[in-house]
């Protein structure tokens, strides 16, 4: 697909891999909908998108709520144009173990709070916004594309019962939708990254750093455009649909 003058939502798009992927795209000059919760935060990938020639708005909104996901779809829609692309990557971690003992004594579990809060997010989150984004897809006729931002924890991480769920979730999902919508043109993906160069990995001691690429056979933590380049490579490709792209440098969980 050529996605010049077309509009591409992108949830969760203030920073990390949202931010790249929105940067990678804008260079080539397609019409961008950058969503994230504060739409202050969006004005630096606003900005940036902007200055590489594209058409770009940014809206806030909460990916948990049916009501705000509908109108602000249907407000970039109006505002942007037929819908082509859909980014489906806003998430959040809540870790923790599934129950904690010290010396045989039992010290806490995993809240109910932290795994609905996971739940909400990750998993109902891209069920609305790919649920929307494939309404107004098949209402306008666009044959689009829609890709869920999944992750290698999907196949089980340590301290991460609520988080590998909803991974392994979406990317089954991003299956089932491509076979439900190939009927209408619709292809539908997911990538899942490994441990990637984001603001939150960043921001960790150099130390614990260079553990995390010693254990990647490629010795190295993968870049936040790496993974934007996959999700341009997917909006390219006409025929690749129904799949999952493991970003993760030969690493498996």
């Amino acid at each position: 697909m050529d996605i010049e003058n077309k509009a591409i939502i992108i949830t969760g798009a203030a920073r990390g891999l949202g931010a790249a992927m929105a940067k990678r795209l804008a260079a080539h000059k397609c019409k961008l909908g950058l969503i994230d919760l504060d739409q202050e935060s969006i004005n630096a990938t606003k900005e940036a998108c902007a200055s590489l020639g594209a058409e770009v708005m940014a809206y806030a909104a909460d990916v948990t709520c049916e009501e705000d996901v509908t109108s602000t779809f249907r407000q970039i829609v109006a505002d942007l144009g037929p819908l082509y692309g859909a980014i489906n990557n806003a998430g959040i971690t809540r870790d923790a173990l599934l129950v904690k003992f010290k010396d045989g004594k039992f010290e806490k579990k995993m809240s109910l709070e932290d795994w609905q809060a996971v739940i909400n997010v990750n998993l109902t989150g891209v069920f609305l916004t790919g649920r929307e984004a494939a309404q107004l897809m098949i209402e306008s006729g666009t044959k689009g594309v829609i890709i869920n931002i999944s992750s290698i924890a999907r196949h089980g991480n340590f301290g991460q019962t609520n988080y590998s769920a909803t991974k392994a979730g979406v990317q089954a999902m991003a299956v089932v939708w491509a076979k439900e919508l190939s009927r209408y043109g619709i292809r539908v993906n997911a990538i899942a990254p490994g441990f990637i160069n984001t603001e939150m990995v960043a921001a960790m001691p150099d130390n614990v750093k260079e553990k995390l690429a010693a254990m990647i056979p490629l010795k190295r933590i993968g870049e936040p455009d790496e993974v934007a380049e996959a999700a341009e490579f997917i909006f390219q490709n006409d025929y690749f649909s129904g799949r999952c792209i493991d970003l993760d440098g030969a690493s498996r969980m």
